[in-house]
């Protein structure tokens, strides 16, 4: 019946109805079993990256160590932003074992994912830390709590609430960006889809499907964030 329906389709036929129906579940299992943990492992050190970056912006600078810190984190941002992620992904692959640096394709993946969005993530912490009125840090300086007390007890909270939206769509932007793992051999969702265009040699079919799959997988993203949103919409005073 889903052959019969999929091949009265425009520029479907039986052979690609049931090239799609044999494509469907190995993309949806590499999607769940690679895209997600490689995107949530990204994710997770790209956040603590992006934290400590923020933190050393925000901060007042202490001494000759926190300048030339903030330049090279300056530096950091600048060569992130101002270059490409595939490019990013293909140094760490296949530059790095020129100076003897090899690295398996995970690993790989998620140290190049990391790296992007810590430097994109830490203009969003630090825009969410500059937005709790500074009145905060000097209740908490009155009640001699020090700097990184009060930002984890004060400051952090508040900041939190402001971040989540803007971190959301990183999360969902990092989520389909997994789809250039496949440049450095990593089978994710876009691999498998890639293979199996391949040994068919047709490929309109397997990747517009492979991108129904994405969007899937985005919708419950969305749902995920609206309901994150929504709970902490709770605690804001209307």
């Amino acid at each position: 019946m889903l052959a019969e329906w999929l091949a009265a389709l425009p520029f479907m036929n039986d052979a690609r109805a049931e090239l799609v129906i044999s494509a469907f579940w190995p993309m949806v299992q590499a999607g769940f079993l690679v895209s997600v943990p490689l995107a949530v492992a990204a994710f997770v050190f790209g956040i603590a990256i992006a934290v400590c970056v923020a933190l050393l912006r925000v901060m007042p600078v202490a001494g000759w160590w926190h300048r030339a810190a903030l330049l090279l984190v300056q530096f950091y941002i600048s060569v992130i932003r101002g270059t490409p992620l595939l490019v990013q992904l293909c140094i760490v692959f296949y530059g790095l074992p020129a100076v003897g640096i090899y690295l398996d394709p995970i690993p790989t993946a998620i140290i190049g994912f990391s790296l992007n969005v810590g430097a994109y993530a830490s203009e969003t912490v630090r825009a969410a830390i500059l937005s709790v009125p500074k009145g905060q840090w000097e209740a908490g300086f009155a009640v001699g709590m020090t700097y990184m007390q009060a930002f984890r007890r004060i400051i952090m909270p508040q900041a939190f609430r402001v971040a989540v939206p803007p971190l959301s769509n990183t999360f969902i932007s990092l989520f389909k960006d997994t789809s250039l793992a496949a440049v450095v051999t990593v089978t994710e969702l876009f691999r498998v889809a890639q293979q199996v265009a391949n040994r068919a040699y047709d490929f309109l079919p397997v990747f517009i499907e492979a991108a129904l799959v994405y969007w899937a997988f985005c919708w419950v993203l969305f749902a995920l964030q609206a309901r994150i949103e929504k709970r902490l919409d709770r605690y804001v005073a209307k």
